[in-house]
Protein backbone atom coordinates (compact mmCIF):
# COMPACT_ATOMS: atom_id res chain seq x y z
CA UNK A 1 0.00 0.00 0.00
CA UNK A 2 3.05 2.41 0.66
CA UNK A 3 4.43 1.45 -2.37
CA UNK A 4 1.65 2.70 -4.55
CA UNK A 5 0.83 6.17 -2.52
CA UNK A 6 4.16 6.87 -3.60
CA UNK A 7 4.30 6.18 -6.71
CA UNK A 8 1.09 8.43 -7.22
CA UNK A 9 2.70 11.01 -5.85
CA UNK A 10 5.58 11.04 -7.76
CA UNK A 11 3.05 10.86 -10.79
CA UNK A 12 1.42 13.87 -9.60
CA UNK A 13 4.84 15.83 -8.67
CA UNK A 14 6.28 14.69 -12.37
CA UNK A 15 2.49 16.17 -14.27
CA UNK A 16 3.18 19.15 -12.19
CA UNK A 17 6.36 19.81 -12.91
CA UNK A 18 5.92 19.13 -16.91
CA UNK A 19 3.46 21.76 -16.72
CA UNK A 20 4.58 24.71 -14.94
CA UNK A 21 7.62 24.08 -17.58
CA UNK A 22 5.12 24.50 -19.98
CA UNK A 23 3.54 27.38 -19.25
CA UNK A 24 7.42 29.35 -18.76
CA UNK A 25 8.26 27.95 -22.25
CA UNK A 26 4.95 29.13 -24.19
CA UNK A 27 5.32 32.13 -26.66
CA UNK A 28 2.08 33.33 -27.45
CA UNK A 29 2.47 36.05 -29.24
CA UNK A 30 3.89 33.85 -32.22
CA UNK A 31 0.20 32.72 -32.72
CA UNK A 32 -0.73 36.33 -33.47
CA UNK A 33 -0.24 38.52 -37.33
CA UNK A 34 1.08 42.33 -36.92
CA UNK A 35 -1.54 44.64 -38.85
CA UNK A 36 -1.00 47.70 -40.35
CA UNK A 37 -2.87 51.01 -38.57
CA UNK A 38 -6.41 51.07 -40.06
CA UNK A 39 -6.92 47.54 -41.01
CA UNK A 40 -9.16 46.43 -38.74
CA UNK A 41 -12.40 48.57 -40.32
CA UNK A 42 -12.56 50.57 -37.10
CA UNK A 43 -14.44 53.63 -37.84
CA UNK A 44 -12.26 56.93 -38.97
CA UNK A 45 -11.92 59.74 -35.62
CA UNK A 46 -13.34 57.23 -33.06
CA UNK A 47 -10.12 56.95 -31.14
CA UNK A 48 -10.71 59.33 -28.37
CA UNK A 49 -8.43 60.73 -25.44
CA UNK A 50 -10.48 61.22 -22.11
CA UNK A 51 -10.16 64.83 -22.03
CA UNK A 52 -11.09 64.94 -25.72
CA UNK A 53 -13.86 67.47 -25.24
CA UNK A 54 -16.43 67.68 -28.69
CA UNK A 55 -18.74 70.20 -27.26
CA UNK A 56 -22.56 70.02 -27.77
CA UNK A 57 -21.94 66.60 -29.67
CA UNK A 58 -25.34 64.64 -28.09
CA UNK A 59 -28.79 65.67 -28.24
CA UNK A 60 -32.13 64.07 -27.54
CA UNK A 61 -35.49 65.18 -27.87
CA UNK A 62 -37.89 64.11 -25.23
CA UNK A 63 -41.35 66.32 -26.29
CA UNK A 64 -42.28 69.51 -28.28
CA UNK A 65 -44.71 71.74 -26.45
CA UNK A 66 -46.41 74.58 -28.00
CA UNK A 67 -47.10 77.38 -25.65
CA UNK A 68 -49.02 80.81 -26.11
CA UNK A 69 -46.76 82.15 -22.97
CA UNK A 70 -44.40 85.27 -24.13
CA UNK A 71 -43.23 86.11 -20.83
CA UNK A 72 -39.40 86.44 -21.14
CA UNK A 73 -36.16 86.06 -18.28
CA UNK A 74 -32.85 86.31 -20.88
CA UNK A 75 -30.60 86.68 -18.54
CA UNK A 76 -28.49 86.89 -15.25
CA UNK A 77 -30.07 89.49 -13.76
CA UNK A 78 -32.86 90.37 -16.41
CA UNK A 79 -32.82 92.56 -19.31
CA UNK A 80 -31.88 95.26 -17.59
CA UNK A 81 -29.41 93.82 -15.68
CA UNK A 82 -30.99 95.07 -12.27
CA UNK A 83 -32.97 92.10 -10.92
CA UNK A 84 -36.06 94.45 -10.99
CA UNK A 85 -39.13 93.17 -12.76
CA UNK A 86 -41.91 95.13 -13.06
CA UNK A 87 -44.87 93.78 -14.79
CA UNK A 88 -49.03 94.34 -14.81
CA UNK A 89 -49.24 90.77 -13.38
CA UNK A 90 -51.48 90.43 -10.24
CA UNK A 91 -48.72 88.87 -8.08
CA UNK A 92 -50.22 87.29 -4.85
CA UNK A 93 -48.35 88.87 -1.99
CA UNK A 94 -49.90 87.10 1.23
CA UNK A 95 -52.60 84.29 2.01
CA UNK A 96 -52.26 80.49 1.28
CA UNK A 97 -49.12 79.24 0.22
CA UNK A 98 -47.70 79.43 -3.50
CA UNK A 99 -48.73 76.52 -5.32
CA UNK A 100 -45.60 74.31 -6.40
CA UNK A 101 -46.55 73.25 -10.50
CA UNK A 102 -43.71 71.23 -10.77
CA UNK A 103 -40.21 69.87 -9.32
CA UNK A 104 -37.24 68.90 -11.98
CA UNK A 105 -33.89 66.87 -9.75
CA UNK A 106 -30.56 68.30 -11.38
CA UNK A 107 -26.49 67.31 -10.78
CA UNK A 108 -25.24 69.08 -7.91
CA UNK A 109 -24.72 72.61 -8.71
CA UNK A 110 -26.03 76.61 -8.77
CA UNK A 111 -27.05 77.43 -12.60
CA UNK A 112 -30.34 79.09 -12.58
CA UNK A 113 -32.71 79.43 -15.30
CA UNK A 114 -33.42 81.24 -17.89
CA UNK A 115 -36.86 81.58 -19.28
CA UNK A 116 -38.45 82.47 -22.91
CA UNK A 117 -41.89 81.73 -24.80
CA UNK A 118 -42.73 79.53 -22.01
CA UNK A 119 -39.97 77.26 -21.83
CA UNK A 120 -37.26 77.07 -19.19
CA UNK A 121 -33.68 76.70 -19.72
CA UNK A 122 -30.65 75.66 -17.66
CA UNK A 123 -27.06 74.58 -17.42
CA UNK A 124 -26.69 71.00 -15.69
CA UNK A 125 -23.80 68.48 -15.25
CA UNK A 126 -24.92 64.75 -15.12
CA UNK A 127 -21.99 62.94 -13.11
CA UNK A 128 -22.78 59.63 -14.10
CA UNK A 129 -21.74 60.85 -18.13
CA UNK A 130 -19.54 63.01 -16.43
CA UNK A 131 -21.84 65.67 -18.82
CA UNK A 132 -21.98 69.55 -19.35
CA UNK A 133 -25.62 69.47 -20.45
CA UNK A 134 -28.03 72.12 -21.57
CA UNK A 135 -31.28 71.30 -20.60
CA UNK A 136 -34.90 72.72 -21.98
CA UNK A 137 -38.52 72.45 -20.14
CA UNK A 138 -42.09 73.17 -20.34
CA UNK A 139 -42.38 76.27 -18.05
CA UNK A 140 -46.40 75.58 -17.39
CA UNK A 141 -45.77 71.37 -16.83
CA UNK A 142 -41.76 71.13 -16.24
CA UNK A 143 -41.67 67.93 -18.87
CA UNK A 144 -38.20 67.85 -20.44
CA UNK A 145 -38.50 69.19 -24.20
CA UNK A 146 -34.99 68.01 -25.37
CA UNK A 147 -31.14 68.40 -24.08
CA UNK A 148 -27.84 69.30 -25.69
CA UNK A 149 -24.55 67.47 -23.81
CA UNK A 150 -21.01 67.02 -24.55
CA UNK A 151 -18.83 64.72 -22.29
CA UNK A 152 -16.04 66.85 -19.47
CA UNK A 153 -14.71 64.65 -16.57
CA UNK A 154 -14.84 67.24 -13.43
CA UNK A 155 -14.49 66.73 -10.18
CA UNK A 156 -17.30 67.94 -7.63
CA UNK A 157 -16.34 71.28 -6.11
CA UNK A 158 -19.42 72.73 -4.34
CA UNK A 159 -21.26 71.67 -7.30
CA UNK A 160 -20.58 72.18 -11.16
CA UNK A 161 -23.04 74.36 -12.59
CA UNK A 162 -23.10 77.89 -12.18
CA UNK A 163 -23.68 80.39 -14.76
CA UNK A 164 -27.02 81.44 -16.12
CA UNK A 165 -27.40 81.40 -20.46
CA UNK A 166 -28.50 84.28 -22.44
CA UNK A 167 -31.43 84.11 -25.03
CA UNK A 168 -33.24 85.23 -28.06
CA UNK A 169 -35.38 84.26 -30.53
CA UNK A 170 -32.21 83.32 -32.43
CA UNK A 171 -30.22 81.48 -29.93
CA UNK A 172 -29.20 80.40 -26.54
CA UNK A 173 -25.59 80.65 -25.55
CA UNK A 174 -24.10 78.89 -22.35
CA UNK A 175 -20.90 79.21 -20.25
CA UNK A 176 -19.89 75.62 -18.93
CA UNK A 177 -17.68 75.44 -15.63
CA UNK A 178 -14.73 74.48 -17.51
CA UNK A 179 -15.05 77.69 -19.82
CA UNK A 180 -16.87 75.80 -23.00
CA UNK A 181 -19.02 78.49 -25.25
CA UNK A 182 -22.28 76.47 -26.67
CA UNK A 183 -24.84 78.26 -29.02
CA UNK A 184 -28.11 76.38 -29.70
CA UNK A 185 -31.62 76.66 -31.19
CA UNK A 186 -33.63 77.84 -28.25
CA UNK A 187 -36.39 75.19 -29.93
CA UNK A 188 -35.04 72.60 -31.80
CA UNK A 189 -31.94 72.23 -29.62
CA UNK A 190 -29.18 72.44 -32.84
CA UNK A 191 -26.20 73.52 -32.09
CA UNK A 192 -24.97 76.63 -34.03
CA UNK A 193 -21.21 76.75 -32.76
CA UNK A 194 -19.02 76.51 -30.25
CA UNK A 195 -15.73 77.90 -28.32
CA UNK A 196 -13.01 76.68 -26.16
CA UNK A 197 -11.90 79.62 -24.13
CA UNK A 198 -9.48 77.62 -22.55
CA UNK A 199 -7.97 76.90 -26.08
CA UNK A 200 -8.17 79.55 -27.37
CA UNK A 201 -7.72 82.35 -25.44
CA UNK A 202 -5.00 80.23 -22.41
CA UNK A 203 -7.60 81.19 -19.92
CA UNK A 204 -7.27 80.10 -16.60
CA UNK A 205 -10.84 78.84 -15.33
CA UNK A 206 -10.93 80.13 -11.53
CA UNK A 207 -11.49 77.61 -8.56
CA UNK A 208 -15.26 76.38 -7.94
CA UNK A 209 -14.92 76.38 -11.86
CA UNK A 210 -16.43 79.59 -14.22
CA UNK A 211 -19.43 81.38 -12.46
CA UNK A 212 -19.21 84.11 -14.93
CA UNK A 213 -22.50 84.97 -17.05
CA UNK A 214 -22.64 85.92 -20.76
CA UNK A 215 -23.88 88.72 -22.08
CA UNK A 216 -25.20 90.39 -25.17
CA UNK A 217 -25.18 93.67 -26.63
CA UNK A 218 -26.59 94.21 -30.23
CA UNK A 219 -26.49 90.74 -31.50
CA UNK A 220 -22.30 90.29 -30.05
CA UNK A 221 -21.65 87.90 -27.28
CA UNK A 222 -19.46 90.03 -24.72
CA UNK A 223 -17.58 87.70 -22.79
CA UNK A 224 -13.98 87.96 -20.74
CA UNK A 225 -11.86 85.39 -21.46
CA UNK A 226 -8.94 87.14 -19.10
CA UNK A 227 -6.71 84.98 -21.31
CA UNK A 228 -3.03 85.68 -21.89
CA UNK A 229 -3.28 88.07 -24.60
CA UNK A 230 -7.39 88.69 -24.81
CA UNK A 231 -8.81 90.76 -22.16
CA UNK A 232 -12.36 90.85 -23.25
CA UNK A 233 -14.18 89.61 -26.51
CA UNK A 234 -16.95 90.16 -28.78
CA UNK A 235 -18.62 87.19 -30.74
CA UNK A 236 -21.13 87.52 -33.41
CA UNK A 237 -24.35 85.31 -32.05
CA UNK A 238 -24.95 83.80 -35.38
CA UNK A 239 -21.70 82.84 -36.66
CA UNK A 240 -19.52 81.90 -33.56
CA UNK A 241 -16.73 84.67 -35.00
CA UNK A 242 -15.10 87.06 -32.89
CA UNK A 243 -15.30 90.69 -34.10
CA UNK A 244 -13.44 92.55 -31.66
CA UNK A 245 -11.12 91.82 -28.66
CA UNK A 246 -9.84 93.92 -25.82
CA UNK A 247 -5.73 93.67 -25.51
CA UNK A 248 -5.27 92.07 -22.01
CA UNK A 249 -2.57 94.09 -20.87
CA UNK A 250 -3.89 94.50 -17.44
CA UNK A 251 -2.82 90.28 -16.82
CA UNK A 252 -6.34 90.45 -15.46
CA UNK A 253 -6.97 86.49 -14.37
CA UNK A 254 -10.74 85.30 -14.99
CA UNK A 255 -13.08 85.85 -12.27
CA UNK A 256 -16.59 84.60 -10.91
CA UNK A 257 -18.00 88.15 -11.53
CA UNK A 258 -19.94 88.78 -15.14
CA UNK A 259 -19.71 91.70 -16.83
CA UNK A 260 -22.52 94.75 -16.39
CA UNK A 261 -23.11 97.06 -19.49
CA UNK A 262 -23.70 101.09 -17.76
CA UNK A 263 -23.44 104.25 -19.61
CA UNK A 264 -20.74 106.19 -17.40
CA UNK A 265 -20.24 110.26 -18.09
CA UNK A 266 -22.48 109.70 -21.32
CA UNK A 267 -20.28 106.60 -22.48
CA UNK A 268 -21.65 102.89 -23.43
CA UNK A 269 -19.19 100.83 -20.81
CA UNK A 270 -18.48 97.20 -19.80
CA UNK A 271 -17.43 96.83 -16.28
CA UNK A 272 -15.72 94.11 -15.64
CA UNK A 273 -14.07 92.90 -11.84
CA UNK A 274 -11.34 90.29 -12.88
CA UNK A 275 -8.78 88.83 -10.29
CA UNK A 276 -6.42 91.82 -10.60
CA UNK A 277 -8.87 94.75 -10.15
CA UNK A 278 -11.46 96.17 -12.28
CA UNK A 279 -11.72 98.01 -15.74
CA UNK A 280 -13.97 99.84 -18.06
CA UNK A 281 -14.09 99.23 -22.03
CA UNK A 282 -16.21 100.98 -24.34
CA UNK A 283 -19.44 99.54 -25.73
CA UNK A 284 -19.60 102.06 -28.45
CA UNK A 285 -19.68 101.00 -31.89
CA UNK A 286 -17.12 103.20 -32.80
CA UNK A 287 -14.54 101.98 -30.08
CA UNK A 288 -15.58 99.07 -28.72
CA UNK A 289 -13.43 97.16 -27.15
CA UNK A 290 -11.33 99.84 -26.32
CA UNK A 291 -9.84 100.03 -22.60
CA UNK A 292 -11.04 102.95 -21.08
CA UNK A 293 -9.76 102.86 -17.26
CA UNK A 294 -8.63 100.16 -14.84
CA UNK A 295 -7.77 100.46 -11.40
CA UNK A 296 -5.78 98.15 -9.36
CA UNK A 297 -6.15 98.76 -6.07
CA UNK A 298 -9.07 96.87 -5.58
CA UNK A 299 -8.06 93.04 -6.19
CA UNK A 300 -10.08 90.48 -3.97
CA UNK A 301 -8.64 87.16 -4.25
CA UNK A 302 -12.70 85.97 -4.94
CA UNK A 303 -14.99 87.56 -6.52
CA UNK A 304 -18.29 86.75 -7.05
CA UNK A 305 -20.69 89.65 -7.27
CA UNK A 306 -20.99 91.76 -10.27
CA UNK A 307 -20.27 95.86 -10.31
CA UNK A 308 -23.66 97.94 -9.29
CA UNK A 309 -23.88 101.06 -10.37
CA UNK A 310 -24.88 103.76 -8.76
CA UNK A 311 -25.08 107.04 -10.35
CA UNK A 312 -23.29 108.45 -13.84
CA UNK A 313 -19.64 108.17 -12.09
CA UNK A 314 -20.12 106.37 -9.08
CA UNK A 315 -19.87 102.20 -8.62
CA UNK A 316 -19.88 99.88 -5.63
CA UNK A 317 -18.07 97.20 -5.38
CA UNK A 318 -18.12 94.11 -2.97
CA UNK A 319 -16.63 90.70 -2.39
CA UNK A 320 -16.51 88.05 0.55
CA UNK A 321 -14.14 86.52 1.88
CA UNK A 322 -13.04 89.27 3.93
CA UNK A 323 -12.47 92.02 1.58
CA UNK A 324 -15.68 93.87 2.35
CA UNK A 325 -17.06 96.83 0.01
CA UNK A 326 -15.28 99.53 -2.05
CA UNK A 327 -16.93 102.54 -3.69
CA UNK A 328 -15.44 103.75 -7.10
CA UNK A 329 -15.26 106.96 -8.91
CA UNK A 330 -15.08 107.02 -12.68
CA UNK A 331 -14.58 110.91 -14.23
CA UNK A 332 -13.67 112.21 -17.26
CA UNK A 333 -11.65 115.29 -17.89
CA UNK A 334 -10.60 116.77 -20.98
CA UNK A 335 -10.63 113.19 -22.75
CA UNK A 336 -8.77 110.94 -20.45
CA UNK A 337 -10.53 109.12 -17.96
CA UNK A 338 -9.63 108.23 -14.42
CA UNK A 339 -11.26 105.98 -11.84
CA UNK A 340 -10.06 106.05 -8.40
CA UNK A 341 -11.15 103.99 -5.35
CA UNK A 342 -13.02 106.94 -2.80
CA UNK A 343 -13.55 104.70 0.19
CA UNK A 344 -13.03 100.73 0.82
CA UNK A 345 -13.60 99.22 4.06
CA UNK A 346 -14.17 95.64 5.48
CA UNK A 347 -17.18 94.02 6.08
CA UNK A 348 -18.08 94.69 9.07
CA UNK A 349 -17.77 97.95 8.61
CA UNK A 350 -20.33 98.27 6.03
CA UNK A 351 -22.55 97.46 3.22
CA UNK A 352 -21.41 94.13 1.79
CA UNK A 353 -22.12 90.79 0.29
CA UNK A 354 -20.70 87.56 -0.52
CA UNK A 355 -21.67 85.92 -3.39
CA UNK A 356 -25.21 87.75 -3.99
CA UNK A 357 -24.71 90.99 -6.76
CA UNK A 358 -27.15 94.34 -4.22
CA UNK A 359 -30.43 95.83 -5.87
CA UNK A 360 -30.51 99.27 -5.98
CA UNK A 361 -34.25 100.06 -5.99
CA UNK A 362 -35.74 103.50 -4.83
CA UNK A 363 -32.68 104.87 -3.80
CA UNK A 364 -31.96 101.84 -1.49
CA UNK A 365 -29.33 99.22 -1.63
CA UNK A 366 -30.39 95.99 -0.85
CA UNK A 367 -28.39 92.81 0.17
CA UNK A 368 -27.73 89.80 2.73
CA UNK A 369 -24.78 90.74 4.26
CA UNK A 370 -21.80 88.32 4.72
CA UNK A 371 -20.86 85.57 7.46
CA UNK A 372 -18.36 88.02 8.30
CA UNK A 373 -20.38 90.83 8.50
CA UNK A 374 -20.14 91.71 12.55
CA UNK A 375 -23.36 91.81 14.47
CA UNK A 376 -25.34 92.25 10.78
CA UNK A 377 -24.28 88.60 9.16
CA UNK A 378 -26.74 87.08 6.62
CA UNK A 379 -29.08 89.74 7.37
CA UNK A 380 -31.48 91.57 4.93
CA UNK A 381 -30.22 95.19 4.78
CA UNK A 382 -30.98 97.85 3.32
CA UNK A 383 -28.18 100.98 2.52
CA UNK A 384 -28.56 104.32 1.59
CA UNK A 385 -26.36 105.32 -1.41
CA UNK A 386 -25.24 107.92 0.34
CA UNK A 387 -23.91 106.50 2.95
CA UNK A 388 -22.04 102.72 3.00
CA UNK A 389 -21.74 102.27 6.69
CA UNK A 390 -24.59 102.86 8.66
CA UNK A 391 -28.03 100.59 7.15
CA UNK A 392 -31.55 102.39 7.34
CA UNK A 393 -32.82 99.44 7.81
CA UNK A 394 -31.68 95.91 9.08
CA UNK A 395 -34.34 92.28 8.82
CA UNK A 396 -35.21 90.70 12.44
CA UNK A 397 -32.75 88.69 14.44
CA UNK A 398 -34.28 85.28 13.16
CA UNK A 399 -34.34 86.83 9.74
CA UNK A 400 -30.91 85.71 8.09
CA UNK A 401 -30.29 84.13 4.38
CA UNK A 402 -26.94 83.13 4.24
CA UNK A 403 -26.14 83.02 0.56
CA UNK A 404 -29.14 82.41 -0.70
CA UNK A 405 -30.50 85.20 -3.67
CA UNK A 406 -33.51 88.18 -4.26
CA UNK A 407 -34.96 89.53 -6.49
CA UNK A 408 -37.76 92.88 -6.95
CA UNK A 409 -40.93 92.13 -8.19
CA UNK A 410 -42.88 95.49 -8.31
CA UNK A 411 -42.48 96.72 -5.26
CA UNK A 412 -41.99 93.53 -3.26
CA UNK A 413 -38.74 91.83 -2.53
CA UNK A 414 -38.54 88.35 -2.78
CA UNK A 415 -35.85 86.36 -0.79
CA UNK A 416 -35.20 83.09 -1.02
CA UNK A 417 -32.77 81.81 2.29
CA UNK A 418 -29.95 79.14 1.35
CA UNK A 419 -31.68 76.60 3.23
CA UNK A 420 -35.18 76.71 0.81
CA UNK A 421 -37.47 79.44 2.61
CA UNK A 422 -39.14 82.08 0.76
CA UNK A 423 -39.54 85.51 2.37
CA UNK A 424 -41.59 88.51 0.67
CA UNK A 425 -41.25 92.05 2.04
CA UNK A 426 -43.59 95.13 0.99
CA UNK A 427 -40.28 98.06 0.56
CA UNK A 428 -41.49 101.07 1.66
CA UNK A 429 -39.73 104.47 2.68
CA UNK A 430 -36.76 103.48 3.96
CA UNK A 431 -37.76 99.98 5.35
CA UNK A 432 -39.37 97.15 4.90
CA UNK A 433 -41.90 94.87 5.73
CA UNK A 434 -42.42 91.26 5.93
CA UNK A 435 -45.29 90.07 4.55
CA UNK A 436 -44.89 86.60 4.20
CA UNK A 437 -42.89 83.39 4.34
CA UNK A 438 -43.01 80.00 3.10
CA UNK A 439 -40.96 76.65 2.75
CA UNK A 440 -40.36 76.28 -0.46
CA UNK A 441 -37.99 72.83 0.17
CA UNK A 442 -35.51 71.60 2.76
CA UNK A 443 -32.76 73.05 0.61
CA UNK A 444 -28.98 72.71 0.53
CA UNK A 445 -27.22 75.51 -0.71
CA UNK A 446 -30.06 77.20 -2.72
CA UNK A 447 -27.50 79.81 -3.92
CA UNK A 448 -28.30 80.45 -7.56
CA UNK A 449 -30.17 83.05 -8.96
CA UNK A 450 -34.11 83.37 -9.35
CA UNK A 451 -36.02 83.79 -12.46
CA UNK A 452 -39.38 85.31 -13.12
CA UNK A 453 -41.82 85.14 -15.94
CA UNK A 454 -45.62 85.15 -16.56
CA UNK A 455 -46.47 84.38 -13.30
CA UNK A 456 -44.44 81.74 -12.45
CA UNK A 457 -41.31 81.93 -9.77
CA UNK A 458 -38.24 79.86 -10.09
CA UNK A 459 -35.98 78.63 -7.66
CA UNK A 460 -33.42 75.97 -7.05
CA UNK A 461 -31.18 75.03 -4.26
CA UNK A 462 -28.02 72.71 -5.29
CA UNK A 463 -29.90 69.65 -6.57
CA UNK A 464 -33.65 70.71 -7.57
CA UNK A 465 -35.22 73.55 -9.45
CA UNK A 466 -38.78 74.42 -8.46
CA UNK A 467 -41.56 76.10 -10.66
CA UNK A 468 -44.19 78.38 -8.34
CA UNK A 469 -47.45 80.31 -9.09
CA UNK A 470 -47.15 83.67 -7.34
CA UNK A 471 -49.68 85.22 -9.60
Amino acid sequence: MDRKVTIVTILVIIVYLAVIAAWHVYEPQKEFTAQVPGTDNRPPETARKADDVRIGEFFMRYEESISSLTGKWICFRGEEFSNIIRTTDKIVYSGDDYPELWEVATGEGHAAPVIYNGLAYFLDYNEALSSDMLRCFSLETGKEQWRRWYRVPMKRNHGFSRTVPVISDDYIITLGPQGYLMCCHPLSGELKWSRDLQQEFHTTVPFWYAGQCPRVDDGILVVAPAGEEVLLAGIDCNTGETVWETPNILKFKMSHSSITPMKLRGKKTYVYIGVGGVCGISAEKSDRGKLLWSQTKWQPSVIAPSPLQLSESNIFLVAGYGTGGALLKVDLTGGKWTAIIAEQYKPSEGLSSEQQTPILYNNMILTVMPKDGGSLRDKLVAYSPANLHNPIWTSAADERFGLGPYLVINDRLFVLKDDGELYVYKIESGSMRLERKQRIMDGVDAWGSMAYADGMLLVRDANNVKCLKIS
